[in-house]
């Protein structure tokens, strides 16, 4: 394929994403202010099932994403704002607010344009991001396990 071939594909895979981040997360406003949600807050409005279905709307950005050719960490990165997403759509109602205001999709089509433009910088951004929440789970979980270890030992030692 030669590059004009692929600059094509590329921007209508583009624009493609652009239309659906736009159908799921600011397609309906709301009356009398400037805010607007998109079908993934209202149909996150069914407890469970909803975030499950926007989680899966979601992906399919991921997945178009991939196939453009989005480098790892920049998934990882996007697939971390669906997660986001679709762990505090799990909160009845608060979760939904925080769904329309998070809008992951936009997130997520803002960041391939940025990989689109500049990839070495979305890389770079995106691994240090991915990699600053990784290397942060891994201190938790040692703190975790030390303060276990002490608490444990605590108890020996009391009996």
């Amino acid at each position: 394929m030669d590059w004009k071939e692929e600059h094509r594909r590329r921007n209508e895979g583009r624009q493609r994403l652009k239309g659906l981040a736009w159908l799921l997360d600011s397609s309906s406003p709301i009356p009398g202010t400037r805010l607007s949600v998109g079908i993934d807050a209202l149909i996150g409005l069914v407890p469970f099932l909803g975030d499950l279905v926007g989680v899966l709307l979601s992906s399919s950005i991921l997945v178009e994403a991939a196939r453009i050719g989005v480098s790892r960490s920049v998934l990882a990165r996007m697939a971390l704002n669906v997660a986001v997403e679709g762990l505090a759509g799990l909160v009845p109602l608060a979760g939904d607010v925080f769904d329309a205001a998070w809008k992951a999709n936009q997130r997520n089509v803002r960041l391939l344009d940025q990989w689109l433009d500049q990839p070495r910088r979305a890389e770079r951004s995106s691994f240090l991001l991915v990699g600053g929440i990784v290397a942060g789970l891994v201190t938790l979980v040692a703190i975790c396990l030390l303060l276990g270890f002490l608490a444990l030992r605590w108890l020996m030692a009391c009996c």
